[in-house]
């Protein structure tokens, strides 16, 4: 059955002659290479899971033995006949590896989540598997993990005066969808201002960003359709692709030369077996990755999309608001015309202070998503304060509110991106990502140092973010920075004081580079206009 679609998609281009080639510019913005920590790191690291591995074995024998306290959920005896809920084997590791270290996660926060915020203290009298609170409060912990990356999310009530009057016009809450009685004239408003701060046709806004993803990607392509994904994709993109019935290739990420050869190879041989053309390529990218700080290549990607007629999914939950001299992402950052980006996506819940995602696009396929998206049909209309607040929000970056706050907090993020970036390249530590992204993850690698970082930054009042396997390869572990406009250079500079102190501390130094604050220097022909 032919997949109905809002832009009666071609089908793809046919096999292009030998010789033929992408040669797109964009040295400005280049890929920054990972460097790759000394072989003695990897083998420590390999050793180090080894070892709490073997020592889980162990835990698990005593625990079976009756030596120790089997702390896991189990089943009731008189349900011992019904299929396991429970799968022993497979929760090996969150319970000998991640309980162990389980308080450096889901910290219970009892402020604002602005620049600094307050902790609940806890203790645990049982190795993590529970937490009893001390009724003692940490106060004034210096916020490095959440994306508040233009420092909108704020108790300001002189900024928040017209969110509290859609409140006491509204409600908190629609409790319908937008078909049926849920459709308010702020959410219209909202997808209006949308489609013209990204510059296209139409937009359609949705109450959760994650499903913006998985519930709106199988409404646009199905069985006999090809999915090209960045192996470094969210979740969310990679959920809605295996939702959508369509084969998924994985290519290298970044990489051009892996996403053309996979390109190439789809146009030329088609679908497996029959070889019939496949009904669409979408190519399914993000503007910044959320785990690697990397910002896609997108010039390269556009072009390689034109040549084999592909379509172009961006998702710019990271990077919208973020990058971008007046916050209008990856788009602007490149200055590529968003008319070449097919379907735009993007969430309100970093750079805008509120919750839900949006798509934009022609306006004929944000007409096709209000009638085939599950997100669009069956989900409630996001709330009136959520969406004033964006509004209130996005008029701020565009200038619409009369002022050129906006404008001051996009710079005040890229000069703090810069200049955090920078330092710690000085420290010795090795870093992720492109210099223009406010995503920062700074690599631990060996379990053991993920744990002591994350507790000794916080005995310093810094609260961040680790990330260890299995949400990162085994061997790179980090510790994600989102740096905000809202941090001061004093508050800059205490996290970095910290970071150097700690870094020296856990030897976590592991950089073999020299650098240079000079920046790179940008050839002139870089900014050529197309004729």
């Amino acid at each position: 059955m032919k997949i109905p679609t809002s832009s009666a998609l071609p089908p793809p281009a046919r096999c292009p002659k030998n010789g033929q080639g992408t040669d797109v510019a964009s040295r400005c913005h280049k890929h920054e290479p990972f460097e790759q920590a000394p072989m003695y790191v990897a083998v420590l690291t390999y050793l180090g899971f080894g070892i709490v591995t073997l020592f889980g074995y162990l835990r698990d024998f005593l625990r079976a033995v009756g030596l120790e306290k089997c702390n896991i959920a189990q089943e009731r005896e008189k349900q011992k006949d019904f299929v396991p809920l429970y799968q022993d084997f497979e929760n090996f590791y969150t319970r000998n590896l991640y309980m162990r270290v389980r308080d450096n996660w889901n910290r219970p926060i009892c402020s604002l989540p602005g620049p600094v915020f307050d902790l609940m203290e806890r203790v645990s009298d049982d190795y993590n598997w529970t937490f009893r609170f001390t009724g003692k409060t940490i106060h004034n912990v210096i916020n490095m993990g959440s994306y508040n990356y233009l420092g909108f999310a704020e108790n300001n009530a002189d900024f928040l005066k017209t969110v509290a009057d859609k409140v006491r016009q509204y409600g908190v809450g629609v409790c319908s969808t937008r078909q049926e009685i849920g459709n308010l004239s702020i959410h219209e408003e909202l997808e209006q201002l949308v489609a013209n701060f990204l510059g296209v046709e139409s937009a359609m806004t949705y109450g959760m960003g994650f499903a913006t993803n998985s519930m709106n990607i199988p409404a646009l392509v199905g069985r006999g359709c090809l999915i090209l994904s960045d192996e470094l994709n969210h979740t969310s993109l990679i959920l809605g692709a295996r939702l959508s019935g369509a084969t998924i290739r994985v290519f290298k990420h970044n990489n051009m030369q892996s996403l053309e050869k996979m390109l190439k190879e789809a146009v030329c041989s088609g679908q497996p077996r029959t070889h019939r053309p496949w009904k669409k390529i979408l190519i399914v990218v993000e503007g910044i990755y959320s785990m690697e700080g990397s910002v896609v290549l997108l010039p390269e990607v556009i072009a390689l999309k034109k040549k084999y007629k592909a379509y172009l999914y961006l998702d710019e939950a990271h990077s919208i608001g973020a990058v971008g001299q007046t916050g209008r992402g990856v788009t602007e950052l490149f200055n590529v015309n968003p008319a070449d980006v097919d379907v735009m996506m993007g969430t309100f819940t970093k750079s805008f202070g509120a919750s839900g995602g949006y798509i934009a696009g022609k306006k004929e396929l944000v007409d096709y998503l209000r009638t085939h998206s599950h997100s669009a049909v069956y989900a409630t209309a996001m709330s009136p304060p959520a969406t004033e607040q964006i509004i209130r929000a996005m008029k701020c970056i565009m200038g619409k509110d009369g002022s050129t706050e906006g404008l001051r907090r996009i710079r005040q993020l890229a000069e703090n991106t810069k200049y955090f970036r920078s330092r710690l390249k000085e420290m010795g530590f090795i870093i992720y990502g492109n210099n223009d992204s406010p995503v920062v993850p700074v690599l631990l690698y060996m379990p053991a140092k993920v744990v002591a970082f994350a507790r000794e930054m916080l005995a310093r009042k810094i609260g961040v973010v680790v990330v260890g396997f299995p949400a990162t390869p085994i061997t790179e572990a980090r510790a994600r920075f989102c740096v905000s406009a809202a941090h001061t250079r004093d508050m800059l500079n205490q996290v970095l004081d910290c970071m150097n102190e700690v870094g020296d501390l856990l030897c976590l130094k592991f950089s073999r580079r020299k650098y240079s604050p000079q920046p790179d220097l940008c050839d002139e022909t870089d900014f050529e206009l197309d004729s």
